[in-house]
């Protein structure tokens, strides 16, 4: 095995390696030997020089990201180990359906830690594939995985790879294509609707892929129900409650750009004359000149609560929304709610929508929850990476 700068953790931190969470946080290092670089590869070692991991350097509280917990593999070349997790990773894409499916061809082929690639994020586009890197080791890595992706997809589609890096890495990264077509606009599918995406101006990687299955069940119940559709960025859940039957749909976001999007995307599916309005506003304020037309209400909103020192101011907003939602939503009406983010638990989020439903005076049973799409998969030993917490609710 190459010689490598070392990470040397403290007595009784080795738990989390040892169940093989891919994340170490400083304070589980005792000392660092050699001078890594951000992003550079290092070992991992106890406090008796016994080898346990191999991953990417940070200078951030994770400040590390396990690659692997297989001696042998850290000894082999980084481009054998990728290929090999990319391979995992498009097989069982390939093994669910997603290639070749026409009515869908927008999903994810890498979900991080869930893929057992941290740091890396990759996104199918219809033949564009969107990289995102959340590390800087793995930013490094975009010329190795760009030739073997176009190796491995080319002959499924693979027309363009775009790097959406700028606002995730800490260094200096400009988006955009860094193989192939390079198209401003592309138009994907999902579930028959046909939607237009900008990456260079998009949010995530252009879309929120994680949100497939729901915005499905959502075109299930939406036969003649007034939706509104809160944080609606450029209006996938709207799209799937017009397919769905939806007697009027009211979209609101607070970006004009995301509103404009959304109109174009709803004519493009359904015309003109679509029973459809797009709305830019904040939706807090909105919410609370709302009255009681809309019987479906879905809220999506952004990560209130980025890390955990800003759960609770987190909580408070997601708690406020759903409040008012609530409040004006008539009886028997359903309301889909979500948080995404990551430090809050699905224990917390439950009793936020409990203390909602208290303060808005309501009852309220629970339908269904609803978790992120079946091509985000979660690794049993990185529960963090199940960030996405919605739940169906009837309001009486």
């Amino acid at each position: 095995m190459n010689r490598r700068p070392q990470l040397v953790i403290a007595p009784g931190k080795e738990k989390a390696l040892q169940r093989h969470h891919p994340w170490i946080f400083s304070g589980a290092v005792k000392r660092i030997e050699g001078d890594p670089q951000e992003g550079d590869l290092v070992d991992v070692v106890d406090t008796h020089g016994q080898w346990m991991a191999m991953g990417h350097y940070q200078n951030e509280s994770i400040i590390c990201k396990v690659l692997t917990f297989d001696a042998h593999e850290a000894a082999s070349p980084i481009e054998e180990i990728l290929r090999r997790r990319i391979h995992s990773a498009v097989n069982y894409r390939v093994l669910l359906g997603f290639f070749g499916d026409e009515r869908t061809n927008v999903f994810r082929i890498v979900h991080a830690e869930g893929d057992f690639l941290p740091g890396l994020v990759a996104d199918w586009y219809n033949g564009v594939l969107v990289l995102q890197a959340h590390s800087v080791g793995m930013h490094r890595l975009f010329p190795m995985l760009t030739a073997l992706y176009v190796d491995l997809l080319k002959p499924l589609g693979l027309r363009s790879i775009f790097d959406k890096s700028s606002a995730t890495v800490s260094v200096d990264s400009v988006d955009g294509y860094i193989w192939g077509d390079e198209p401003l606009e592309h138009e994907i599918t999902e579930h028959g609707n046909r939607l237009l995406i900008n990456f260079f101006e998009g949010q995530k990687t252009g879309f929120f892929i994680d949100q497939r299955e729901n915005r499905a069940l959502v075109q299930e119940l939406s036969k003649g129900h007034r939706v509104l559709n809160c944080f609606g960025y450029t209006g996938g859940f709207s799209l799937a409650a017009l397919r769905g039957g939806a007697e009027y749909v009211e979209t609101v976001d607070i970006s004009k750009k995301a509103i404009d999007l959304c109109n174009r995307n709803v004519a493009l599916n359904f015309g003109p004359d679509a029973p459809h309005k797009g709305v830019p506003d904040d939706v807090l304020k909105y919410l609370a000149t709302l009255d009681d037309r809309f019987d479906f209400i879905i809220l999506d909103p952004p990560a209130f609560a980025k890390n955990h020192k800003a759960l609770q101011a987190g909580l408070k907003g997601y708690r406020s929304i759903n409040q008012r939602a609530m409040q004006h939503i008539p009886s028997g009406g359903l309301l889909m709610t979500f948080s995404c983010s990551q430090a809050v638990s699905k224990e917390d989020f439950q009793t936020m929508v409990f203390t909602a439903a208290m303060n808005a005076h309501r009852t309220v049973r629970i339908v269904r929850q609803l978790p992120h799409a079946m091509d985000h998969p979660v690794s049993i030993c990185h529960p963090e990476g199940e960030y996405l917490k919605g739940l169906l609710l009837q309001v009486e």
